[in-house]
């Protein structure tokens, strides 16, 4: 019998990256995994892995509503939800525009918020909820501040659920990765920018390397499955860079 014989699990944001890694996981342990994305073509490739591929946009109620409509038609019940779905910004102050200020917020903060209230009466006794926020909640990082300020709100929300969940007996923790190489700065990027980002990120972790996507993924479900004595908590996979 594998590990998460029998487990239900939804990751949004789960077509790619982060996402994606604690999607496989899963399912190579032996859960039945509901993924969500925006992108057609990597929703087509979890489906051939054998995930269950939704598209639905995290700050959309409708595709909340239908999502939710989904998952009980095809689980009845879910034992973890992995709310991973996101957006980055690295927008100086001066540049910052309310459009994108608003956006940046809905995705972070707003559409995992509702995204879970239209969840809740779908988690199993006994279930977990793990966020995805970042090491940016704690770091004064230049033109991140809005994108800083939207992943403290949700470190926040993580304690407030923890808390409002405990008589449901569900508990709600929150990973939090430093840089990690999901292949994203490949996109758009010349090859010599990209090796010089790297390098400035690896100078400030003590561990003198980029994290893996399935680094982060192995902290996530520790705290959705094994870290039966914690909610409320924040797990850091980041090499060291905010501790040491």
């Amino acid at each position: 019998m594998e590990k998460y014989d029998g487990k239900r699990a939804l990751v949004t944001g789960g077509s790619g990256g982060i996402g994606l890694s604690i999607a496989r996981l899963l399912a190579a342990a032996g859960a039945r995994v509901m993924v969500t994305g925006r992108a057609e073509a990597a929703l087509e490739t979890a489906s051939e892995e054998g995930l269950i591929a939704v598209r639905s946009d995290a700050t959309s109620k409708a595709d909340i509503d239908a999502l939710a409509g989904r998952v009980e038609d095809t689980f009845g019940q879910l034992d973890a939800v992995f709310l991973n779905a996101g957006t980055a910004d690295s927008t100086s102050f001066e540049a910052m525009t309310e459009q994108r200020y608003d956006a940046v917020f809905a995705a972070n903060t707003k559409g995992p918020y509702f995204t879970l209230q239209r969840l809740l009466p779908l988690l199993a006794e006994g279930g977990g909820v793990v966020l995805t926020t970042s090491i940016a909640n704690e770091l004064g990082l230049p033109d991140h501040g809005v994108y800083s300020a939207s992943k403290a709100a949700l470190r926040s929300m993580a304690r407030t659920w923890a808390r409002d969940l405990l008589p449901r007996g569900v508990r709600v923790n929150a990973v939090s990765p430093g840089p990690i190489d999901t292949g994203i700065l490949l996109r758009g990027l010349p090859a010599d920018v990209v090796a010089e980002m790297s390098e400035g990120f690896v100078a400030q972790i003590p561990m003198r390397r980029l994290g893996n996507p399935e680094e982060v993924a192995r902290a996530a479900l520790f705290l959705a499955f094994d870290a039966t004595y914690t909610t409320g908590a924040e797990l850091t996979v980041d090499g060291g860079g905010t501790q040491l």
